[in-house]
């Protein structure tokens, strides 16, 4: 297979929640792959910030920013009209936008239950819809879903992240059952456990950073740039027939006992 299969240039594509962690991470390696990038989360400031990092590391990147709440199905579709109008079509999505709530599950408020599955789920809904319009449109198109170990497995205290990314797993092969037809592929990264400001706590905590590197077969870790590698495969035409799957960026955690 030729290499120019994983190039992005030329196209556009837009990471929610990208001012920091995975998204930036993922955003870095998607410019370092040519294309040009759109940068999403609410915080202006931030991603101001985030961009012009990205600018530093890559002079000649053309990196865009779009502060709007992606659980706000009405912003979010000013938003894309916007951005499409100004910058040309979306070629790639990748849905990121997350958050984390650890609770056990009988005392979890249901405020909080709600916040986690809008922001982890419904917003991969809500972006996801908007885009693929234009997508299904011209008949070509890619979006990336970032799912989670959780979309299979679960521990005790995260039943609404949990929740959401089991879905998300689902609303991926929804997708893909009504777009694919359009030629717009839909799939999923399940990331294991990463070391990111999300999971900062558990990593210096020694009881749980002991049982993540004996638990996951690569003994270690994930990094977020482990990640990099399959978001590119996913949104460039080295995976032009493959669609509706979700690829495990696990270490090996999730097929042993």
């Amino acid at each position: 297979m030729s290499e120019s299969r994983f190039d992005l240039t030329g196209r556009l594509i837009l990471v929610t929640g990208s001012s920091r962690g995975i998204g930036r991470t993922l955003a870095a390696g998607i410019v370092a792959s040519g294309a040009s990038v759109i940068l999403n989360a609410r915080d202006a400031g931030a991603l101001d910030s985030a961009a012009q990092q990205l600018r530093s590391d890559a002079p000649h990147a053309r990196v865009i920013t779009a502060a709007f709440d992606v659980t706000d199905g009405d912003a979010v579709v000013d938003a894309v009209r916007s951005l499409e109008s100004e910058h040309g079509p979306i070629d790639g999505l990748v849905n990121n936008a997350g958050v984390q709530h650890r609770v056990p599950l009988l005392d979890l408020e249901v405020a909080d239950w709600d916040r986690v599955l809008r922001t982890n789920l419904t917003s991969a809904f809500l972006v996801g819809r908007e885009v693929a319009r234009g997508m299904v449109a011209r008949g070509d198109g890619a979006i990336v879903n970032i799912c989670s170990i959780q979309s299979d497995l679960a521990r005790p205290s995260i039943a609404p992240y949990t929740a959401a990314k089991g879905g998300l797993r689902n609303l991926t092969r929804a997708m893909t059952a009504e777009w694919a037809s359009s030629g717009v592929r839909i799939n999923g990264i399940a990331p294991g456990y990463l070391n990111t400001e999300m999971t900062r706590a558990l990593v210096e905590d020694p009881e749980f950073d002991r049982w993540v590197r004996g638990r996951t077969p690569a003994g270690r870790w994930g990094d977020p740039e482990d990640l990099v590698g399959a978001a590119v495969f996913f949104l460039s035409d080295a995976s032009r027939f493959v669609t509706g799957q979700v690829l495990f960026v696990d270490g090996g955690m999730s097929v042993v006992v």
